[in-house]
């Protein structure tokens, strides 16, 4: 795949976007849920797009960019519950909310595809080796 870097991928547009937009809606959380569900929610929504920009940087480990891929999901997926959550207890409309899951739908469903064929994304010059261990060797 030819590619410039992980900005031209769809699948980080759209999550970046969305983390935006998230951290716009939810300035308009109650102040209660300032050390909750609001960073949490901004927590999980910015680490989609830092974990595929990681997973960019990695694809020279194809397992490495497997897992960082399933990172993303999970993140995307803890998103989906903090916004049923929040729309639960009142701080989202309905059409917000169903908007932003639209939106993580789509996500999900362009990580599970990036699941189903690294290869595209993976680039075959490049060693197919796991990175260097961090443990140190014993003396």
């Amino acid at each position: 795949m030819d590619r410039r870097g992980y900005k031209d991928l769809k699948v980080y547009q759209l999550a970046y976007s969305a983390a935006l937009e998230i951290f716009h809606e939810t300035k308009n959380f109650p102040k209660e849920e300032r050390y909750d569900l609001t960073p949490q929610l901004r927590r999980s929504s910015r680490s989609v797009p830092r974990n595929l920009a990681e997973a960019w940087r990695r694809r020279v480990y194809p397992k490495v960019f497997f897992q960082k891929i399933v990172d993303c999901s999970a993140e995307a997926s803890e998103t989906e519950v903090s916004l049923d959550m929040a729309f639960d207890c009142g701080y989202l409309s309905k059409d917000r909310h169903e908007y932003f899951m639209n939106k993580y739908d789509e996500i999900n469903r362009m990580l599970t595809g990036m699941l189903n064929k690294p290869d595209r994304f993976t680039n075959s010059r490049f060693p197919q080796t796991s990175p260097p261990s961090e443990k140190h060797p014993s003396p």
